[in-house]
């Protein structure tokens, strides 16, 4: 599993011209699944995002983590995060995780930030979508379990 953290002020996403979620400052999570992914990585990351210490404390300190600041999160499912540009001039997507597991695996692991945070907008898995992203920092971590 691997996810893309980025520290925003506001995210909003759309699917086909249509505004679908929306959250504040907090992070915005793009999502990659592969072989092998379950719900204990899922859980691990979770934990791991929530509570990383990425945000300004009062002496401009990355001291404090998500829950910290009541910050919200954005999750999208990304399959390309698992994409493997080494041969030709197209990325071979085979180490992404399938439509059928991978989306179980998502709903999951958006069902445990908003059991953490108490809330969480989300992408529409499997859809084209836009994401409008005010990035703060710009601060980007990767996680990977």
């Amino acid at each position: 599993m691997r996810a893309i953290v980025q520290r925003i002020n506001s995210c909003t996403l759309s699917v086909e011209g249509e505004e679908v979620s929306r959250c504040g400052f907090g992070y915005l999570i793009l999502l990659g699944f592969t072989q092998g992914d379950d719900r204990a990585k899922a859980d691990y990351i979770v934990n791991r995002i929530v509570n990383m210490r990425i945000f300004r404390d009062e002496n401009g300190k990355l001291n404090l983590s998500l829950k910290e600041v009541n910050g919200q999160v954005m999750c999208v499912s990304n399959f390309t995060l698992y994409a493997n540009p080494a041969t030709g001039r197209r990325p071979d997507f085979s180490h992404a995780l399938n439509h059928e597991e991978a989306k179980p695996l998502y709903d999951y692991t958006i069902n445990k930030f908003k059991e953490l945070l108490g809330g969480a907008a989300q992408g529409v898995f499997g859809e084209h979508m836009h994401l409008d992203a005010d990035l703060d920092g710009p601060v980007t971590v990767v996680f990977e379990k």
